[in-house]
């Protein structure tokens, strides 16, 4: 009996899942603001290299 009271008593895993889904809620939203900002600097990078290999500033 006092194994199944301190069984019920246990929240240790439902911390664990907590945590869990925590940082699967960080790992998305970085996700998600890394795919913006890749495109960002894909357009940023690809400007520089035209203008490198150019050798003129953008007007």
């Amino acid at each position: 009996m006092k194994f199944l009271n301190k069984l019920r008593r246990n929240e240790q895993g439902a911390t664990a899942i907590e945590y869990g889904l925590i940082a699967a809620l960080i790992a998305v939203a970085a996700i998600a603001a890394m795919q913006g900002l890749g495109s960002e600097l894909t357009e940023t990078f690809s400007a520089t290299s035209e203008t490198l290999n150019t050798g003129q500033a953008p007007t």
